[in-house]
């Protein structure tokens, strides 16, 4: 999902910097707004955990592989500002140092995935286990389908960034970036859940109260 440089038109390159950079210097207001100290170094163990975790690659149909993007666990372990802090620290350094995803492209790949995933797979989170109720039962599967739903969702947006650019025709790129991630999100799910059964078990004051979701939120 780490865009190269190349594929982007200027238009997207520079609504992509944009939204990200808002979105980030927003994200550090409310952090330093409603952080709590002890939440501080669960941030940097997130960021370590998620750094990595995204070097190994689990095996898809067809040939092609797909890792773990994080934002869902971060965002349910910390809020969606926080995980836009965690994730785009993530991309930042694999683009500088690794080369993954493009400079230019930087900003849309924060957006994809630093931005979309965690708020998308949030809410999602929130809404199915709240219908499910506020159970361990219910949170874990909260925790699979919002992390699902979150690299769907990235990867639509990949998508139609694409397709604005004149990459590949909406026909082919739409299925394409989708029907892969559909199978990524399962990978997905099943790493957040079985990370957040894990905390669960070991410091469930780690997590974030499970409250009603807002009008104002959605």
């Amino acid at each position: 999902m780490h865009i190269p440089d190349g594929f982007l038109n200027v238009a997207t390159v520079a609504t992509g910097y944009a939204v990200s950079a808002g979105g980030i210097g927003y994200a550090v207001k409310e952090a330093n707004k409603n952080l709590k100290e002890k939440q501080v170094p669960l941030m940097g163990v997130l960021a370590a955990f998620i750094f990595a975790a995204q070097m190994l690659n689990f095996p898809i149909a067809g040939g092609t592989s797909g890792h773990l993007i994080g934002a869902t666990l971060a965002a349910i372990l910390l809020g969606p500002w926080a995980a836009v802090l965690i994730m785009s620290c993530v991309l930042i350094a694999q683009c500088l140092i690794f080369q993954d995803g493009g400079l230019l492209a930087l900003g849309v790949n924060i957006l994809n995935m630093g931005i979309v995933a965690p708020f998308c797979g949030y809410y999602i989170y929130k809404l199915t286990a709240l219908v499910l109720g506020d159970s361990r039962k219910g949170r874990l599967i909260g925790g699979f389908v919002g992390a699902w739903a979150s690299v769907l969702l990235a990867a639509l947006a990949c998508a139609i960034e694409l397709g604005v650019s004149g990459v590949s025709p909406w026909g082919v790129v739409l299925p394409a970036m989708t029907g892969v991630h559909a199978l990524i999100g399962l990978g997905e799910g099943l790493i957040t859940t079985a990370a957040l059964s894990v905390v669960l078990a070991t410091r469930a004051d780690l997590w974030q109260p499970l409250k009603a979701v807002k009008r104002s939120e959605i």
